[in-house]
């Protein structure tokens, strides 16, 4: 199989969709790997790097998507990119299809194969390529969190940690998944008053012995979450319905209650946001104000990051990125996992999450397969 990376043109978009020690594993399988010239540099990979690991540098991101079987890449295609995609042709990387009717729409035209890292699961129910950038993410959240809170970048000019003598930061991250458990770990490690908000009370018992009393948990009830949002300097979005939209847990009306210069970081923005006012935001242009409160929603927080961010995603994609091309369709029809992955093909919505959230008819992943 031929499989092709093109760079990445999201703006400030660094990471790769494929490493040079990945190309390696593909090459060592078989495969005949295509890299857009200069794809890696944001990682401090050049084209050389790339030739030595086995790969053939092609000149441009249209003649990856003109010779490749399988697209590899990091964030969902842009316009100029779906509308290069046809059948027969694999797409993996991640889609975040719920809140984006647009790339939905361009996807199920194209007629591509397009799995979502961000669906695939694992035998214990996880996301495990979602996992790794997640990581990131909720590490991410609070750094960009506490410099929103400087004074002069809108913030109302309050340390996460104190100092003798002066009070921590409140910070309240909402939802204690993978996201959450990071976010609270940087949190508190800054010195900062850290509360988790989750509505698993067998979660919030494992975030308990995690944190051995380090943190506060709550169940996180409408009173609850008002009161708690309230209080806070820094409020952390992270909840995740799998493949779905979030959830807005923290609507317009309760920004009127919250502290003027107090900070959003809505981590769930790459499936629409948690928080009512939220909208996506870029690297170069982070922050907006809605009623005095800081928002910050970029929707691709690891790309600050590539270097981490970009191996530690490839070290999670690389083993069902082989699948994939050693097997093809038969990779997706023999591994629920991957199949799970599966959200558009030939032309039809494969996941349910996604069908039900844009109004798509479904058809079942398996039916699919059988079908084409």
């Amino acid at each position: 199989m031929i499989v092709g990376c093109p760079k990445e043109i999201k703006n400030h978009e660094y990471r790769v969709g494929l490493t040079p020690g990945s190309v390696r594993e593909y090459v060592a399988h078989g495969h005949t790997v295509i890299i857009e010239t200069g794809a890696g540099l944001g990682i401090g990979a050049d084209d050389a790097a790339y030739m030595s690991a086995g790969a053939k540098i092609v000149a441009s991101a249209a003649d990856v998507f003109a010779k490749a079987d399988m697209v590899v890449k990091v964030k969902e295609p842009q316009p100029s990119e779906w509308v290069q995609l046809k059948e027969g042709q694999i797409l993996y990387t991640y889609l975040h299809l719920a809140p984006d009717a647009e790339q939905t729409k361009g996807l199920v035209e194209s007629g591509v194969t397009a799995v979502a890292y961000e669906t695939v699961t694992d035998e214990r129910g996880g996301l495990p390529l979602l996992a790794p950038m997640s990581e990131v993410a909720g590490r991410l959240s609070i750094q960009a969190g506490a410099t929103a809170l400087q004074k002069a970048n809108g913030g109302l000019g309050k340390l996460l940690g104190g100092v003798p003598g002066v009070g921590p930061g409140k910070v309240v991250v909402i939802g204690g998944g993978v996201v959450g458990l990071h976010a609270a770990k940087m949190a508190v490690g800054l010195g900062a008053d850290v509360t988790i908000l989750d509505r698993s009370l067998p979660r919030l018992r494992q975030l308990d012995d995690i944190f051995a009393g380090r943190v506060h948990t709550r169940y996180s009830s409408i009173e609850a979450l008002e009161s708690e949002v309230f209080s806070a300097d820094m409020v952390v979005g992270a909840v995740l319905i799998p493949g779905a939209a979030a959830p807005k847990l923290v609507t317009r009306d309760m920004l009127t209650g919250m502290k003027k210069g107090s900070v959003i970081v809505d981590v769930a923005i790459d499936q629409g946001g948690c928080f009512e006012t939220s909208h996506a935001t870029t690297h170069s242009d982070p922050t907006f104000v809605v009623n005095d409160v800081v928002h910050y929603c970029v929707a691709n927080m690891p790309g600050a990051v590539p270097v981490t961010s970009a191996h530690a995603l490839n070290n999670a994609t690389l083993v069902h990125g082989l699948a994939l091309a050693d097997r093809g369709l038969s990779a997706i029809a023999e591994d629920v996992h991957l199949r799970n992955g599966l959200n558009v093909h030939k032309g039809r919505i494969t996941n349910k999450a996604v069908a039900e959230a844009l109004g798509y008819d479904l058809l079942a992943a398996d039916a699919a397969l059988k079908a084409a």
